[in-house]
């Protein structure tokens, strides 16, 4: 069993309550390529019935990140709750992104790999320093659809000349249908 492994063969049918401390060898060993670098605290609470186990998990800490913009090395806080659905089978399957089917005979459930993109899927695309942030608000391009010519599009009038304008080459055009 890992260190972010739960034996579930002796547990009873109940509530059960797990803590696991997160550092920099747990992403040295579950994927360094987003994150590499962090402290986080983990509370798992597994709710273990008789066909199925339910987790939920709280993950809380600062992840170190590198800015986008200036290179410099900023901690981001991460905040976030989870649940799975454990649920048994004949083979190992991810269902969703909250049920997962576990074989029967599965002893240990290692949770590792699932805390590693619980707290990857935290960190933003862009990633900027927060002296930064106010910049980031103002940023309101991004998304938006400039139009260079044509008018408005949503009055459904045109800046372009008239149909009648047309070259008398492209009239031809309209026959072919």
């Amino acid at each position: 069993m890992g260190a972010y492994g739960i034996n579930i063969v002796g547990l009873s049918n109940k509530e059960h309550q797990f803590e696991f401390e997160i550092g920099d060898a747990f992403f040295r060993k579950y994927g360094s390529d987003l994150l590499s670098e962090g402290t986080f605290h983990a509370d798992v609470l597994l709710f273990k019935h008789e066909t199925f186990l339910e987790a939920e998990f709280k993950i809380k800490g600062i992840a170190k990140l590198v800015c986008d913009r200036s290179l410099e090395p900023f901690d981001y806080p991460i905040e976030n709750v989870h649940k799975v659905m454990f649920k048994y089978g004949d083979a190992d399957e991810e269902i969703t992104d909250e049920i997962m089917i576990i074989h029967r005979d599965t002893a240990t459930l290692e949770l590792g790999q699932l805390m590693y993109e619980f707290i990857s899927l935290a960190v933003p695309l862009k990633k900027l320093h927060p002296k930064f942030q106010d910049e980031a608000d103002d940023d309101d391009s991004e998304g938006k659809i400039v139009y260079s010519s044509g008018g408005d599009p949503e009055d459904g009038k045109s800046n372009d000349k008239d149909d009648d304008d047309i070259d008398p080459r492209w009239n031809i055009l309209k026959n072919l249908q």
